[in-house]
């Protein structure tokens, strides 16, 4: 059996959890390969499933890459959930379903009476073109940011101290079930502005492992059980973080090429692998 991972050209071989997941499905009996998504010599009728990985251009190309996805002959996650989870606005169809997430205005006219609010486009990955901005203090870059997405749309959310405090939780699931919890490391600097693209090289986003609240797996399931269409998921990462009241929040749902932080348990490729080789 034949798996493609994939990815986009910056980063060919999938980068190193597309080895785990490699080395992880080998004993299977299945072939993994880094195919880049765009790439247009690819038969990707020769694989048996495609799995979305690391495409992480397709934000300038959205358009180009959604019908990409629903040309291909078996895809995870379905392409109908890639197409639903690759804009933000997502967020307000968990919202109407009672999902506790980060509020969020859209397009707003002018600049929030937060004292500090994150603004980001609604079609973005690694935090590209997101900052975090002080109100009274920086409301002239602010307000700068905010033009500069305009239309996008651009989406605005209140900074919630706990992510400098305690970081981001994320919740990875496979096949629907849980697997395994991540804590990620403050991403945005007070003042920084936009710093562009997260590597984990520059201190942001560091990864370690978390055991997970009862009320954040809670979370987790009601925001799974909202996707539209309740599709077979073979990947799910929920990333949330402790609201003012103290109960979770939910941050994103993320549906089409997340890091699975396949390192931060010895055990997850595997479990991942697993998964892909039950639906071969």
């Amino acid at each position: 059996m034949k798996v493609a991972l994939a990815t986009f050209a910056a980063i060919p071989d999938g980068g190193y959890e597309a080895e785990l997941l490699r080395s992880s499905l080998a004993p299977l009996g299945v072939t993994a390969d880094s195919v880049v998504w765009d790439d247009p010599s690819v038969d990707w009728s020769a694989y048996d499933l495609t799995v979305i990985r690391s495409t992480w251009d397709y934000v300038d190309r959205l358009a180009e890459f959604l019908a990409w996805a629903d040309a291909l002959p078996r895809v995870a996650n379905p392409a109908h959930v890639l197409r639903w989870n690759t804009d933000k606005r997502y967020l307000r169809d968990l919202a109407e379903a009672g999902v506790p997430t980060v509020p969020t205005l859209w397009d707003p006219a002018d600049l929030p009476d937060w004292d500090e609010f994150v603004v980001k486009p609604a079609v973005s990955c690694g935090s590209r073109d997101t900052a975090r901005w002080k109100r009274g203090v920086e409301d002239d870059q602010a307000r700068a940011h905010l033009e500069a997405l305009r239309g996008s749309p651009a989406m605005v959310q209140p900074f919630l101290s706990a992510v400098d405090t305690e970081g981001e939780t994320a919740l990875l699931y496979c096949g629907g079930e849980f697997s395994h919890a991540a804590r990620k490391s403050p991403i945005l600097r007070a003042g920084a502005g936009i710093e562009g693209l997260v590597t984990g090289e520059d201190g942001r986003g560091a990864i370690t492992p978390a055991v997970p609240t009862e009320a954040q797996l809670a979370l987790a399931d009601q925001a799974l059980a909202a996707v539209p269409g309740a599709p077979d998921l073979l990947y799910a990462r929920v990333d949330m973080v402790t609201g003012p009241d103290g109960t979770p929040v939910l941050m994103e749902l993320e549906l089409t090429e997340p890091s699975l932080f396949l390192d931060a348990t010895p055990e997850a490729a595997e479990t991942y692998a697993k998964a892909i080789a039950t639906r071969l």
